[in-house]
């Protein structure tokens, strides 16, 4: 699949239980001396395809496409998941109870959902199919972490992907480091 970032291999996954399909994009080889530069990224409808200045996801996309691509290879899985895996519907509930000053972690609880619903075993099952164990995973997320490495993912290391942080979603940037530890640099978000 030709994109702005090169060409790329798509590959697409139905997941039984869920119903949803999912892609790998891969670039090169997956296999050499070091691990593959990855990113598992969850569905973002508005920040993804709308451009949405509330999250960092859209940005975090772009982002993790160019380093792959100055990388020479590596793999984006894209999870359908979203809103951090409650649905469109919901995560637009979300937006209007924090429009009212609610943060992100909150309105998912009031709205009767967990904070975060997501589960990382059918990217390591896509990881594994395309023959990927050891990973150099884009993520700020330890949780992504740790849910790859029980289902047998090998994170050897992380690299920070901070980008995209404004005005309009510092409130949201802030809750993510504060009350989901996810691991930015405080100074990002002054």
């Amino acid at each position: 699949m030709p994109t702005s970032y090169g060409h790329f291999r798509i590959r697409v996954f139905h997941e039984e239980t869920t119903g949803f399909d999912h892609v790998a994009l891969t670039l090169g080889e997956m296999s050499g001396p070091d691990p593959v530069l990855v990113r598992v990224h969850s569905e973002c409808l508005t920040g993804d395809a709308f451009g949405s200045l509330r999250c960092d996801c859209g940005p975090q996309l772009s982002s993790a496409l160019g380093q792959i691509q100055e990388n020479g290879w590596g793999c984006l899985v894209y999870l359908r998941q979203e809103g951090r895996g409650i649905g469109l519907h919901a995560k637009i509930q979300a937006y209007n109870l924090q429009d009212k000053g609610v943060d992100t972690h909150d309105a998912n609880l009031m709205l009767g959902h967990p904070v975060d619903a997501r589960n990382y075993n059918v990217a390591s099952e896509i990881l594994n199919s395309i023959g990927i164990d050891k990973v150099c995973l884009l993520t700020n997320n330890p949780e992504k972490i740790k849910q790859l490495e029980k289902y047998g993912i090998e994170v050897r290391k992380t690299v920070p992907l901070v980008v995209g942080i404004g005005e309009d979603n510092r409130d949201y940037m802030t809750t993510k480091v504060g009350r989901m530890g996810h691991s930015i640099n405080k100074d990002f978000l002054i």
